[in-house]
């Protein structure tokens, strides 16, 4: 006769939630721990997704053999990271070049702002305020900025060489659930791409025409940004505003600039891009903002540019699995239970 423990019974679900939060918890602490290695490893298979996708594309199209395709498509993406890296090594060029005009504008726009101010019966302090201005530590940010960029280009190298690795060990058969997700993430990352590179240019063409310093900068930054959901383009749409402000002062740009980058991510994120993307990658606004902010604190910038490919993957992941199924419904948005 089959003995139950009634007390080990009750508070089995107790205990279950209990491992579920450890194993989380030390998922987590993996996933920080490792992150030199593991976050360059995870972007080489998005590559690889991406560059096969794109290798079988331009060989059924044009009957370019398949490991050339391979080369052209990695080629083309560390071109990209290439041109990225000019752009923010420009950047910090740019900025130290005008430092003593942009210490200019700061003082005129602070005179500016404590005369408002005075009007309307407000006591500022402007000797404290000018004397902090003038101890900004921009060497420090400028040295900062160029061990984010040899760190990049660590990062760069690294993912460089685990895609040869993941190529030259790449099965010869097809998996229909490996091909469903590299399928999956492919159309996503491309289609973001391309929506990403039309929101730059266009913010380029505003912010030149509005005469803005750095705008070629900008554009290449709201391209970037917008692979980060909600969050990103709001992010590059208020970017330029302290720039325009401390070049034009008060005018007519800010408001201009504002409101049409506004219209402009508005019409490319939740029309445009709503369209070619359909259901998207399924998954429930809360959460793609969760998965923003949890991927964001484990791996930093990255892990938000990579939060809804590394969400989806989990919930294709989720679905194959019966007990596993009503947390996939959860992340798609959809109750498990009627």
């Amino acid at each position: 006769m089959e003995y139950k423990n009634p007390t080990l019974e009750q508070y089995l679900p107790i205990i279950n939630v209990c491992l579920l939060i450890l194993s989380g918890v030390a998922l987590t602490a993996f996933l920080v721990y490792t992150k030199t290695v593991l976050m360059p490893f995870v972007i080489a298979v998005f590559i690889s997704m991406v560059s096969n996708t794109f290798a079988t594309w331009m060989k059924e199209k044009w009957g370019v053999p398949r490991m050339l395709g391979l080369v052209l498509a990695v080629l083309f993406v560390l071109g990209l990271a290439g041109i990225a890296i000019m752009f923010v090594s420009n950047a910090i060029t740019v900025f130290m070049a005008g430092a003593t005009n942009y210490a200019g504008k700061i003082s005129e726009s602070l005179n500016w702002a404590v005369a408002i101010a005075q009007k309307i019966g407000i006591k500022i302090n402007q000797n404290f305020i000018s004397e902090y201005i003038a101890n900004i530590p921009a060497m420090n940010i400028v040295t900062s900025m160029g061990g984010w960029l040899i760190s990049l280009f660590t990062t760069l190298s690294l993912v460089t060489l685990f895609v040869i690795f993941i190529f030259m060990g790449h099965a010869a058969q097809d998996n229909p659930f490996l091909s469903n997700i590299e399928r999956q993430i492919s159309k996503y990352l491309m289609i973001k791409f391309f929506v990403s590179l039309l929101a730059g240019g266009l913010t380029w063409i505003i912010l030149a025409s509005a005469g803005t310093p750095l705008a070629a900068t900008f554009a290449f930054l709201t391209f970037v940004l917008n692979f980060i959901p909600n969050v990103g383009p709001f992010i590059a749409t208020l970017l330029p505003a302290p720039v325009l402000f401390l070049t034009f002062g008060p005018a007519w740009q800010i408001p201009y600039v504002l409101i049409t980058l506004t219209v402009i991510h508005f019409l490319v994120g939740n029309i445009l891009e709503t369209k070619l993307l359909g259901k998207g990658m399924d998954l429930s606004p809360v959460v793609v903002i969760a998965s923003l902010i949890f991927w964001a604190l484990v791996w930093g910038a990255m892990g938000a540019l990579l939060a809804v490919p590394l969400t989806s993957v989990i919930k294709i992941i989720l679905e194959r699995s019966e007990p596993t199924k009503p947390l996939a419904q959860m992340l798609a948005g959809r109750l498990p239970f009627k």
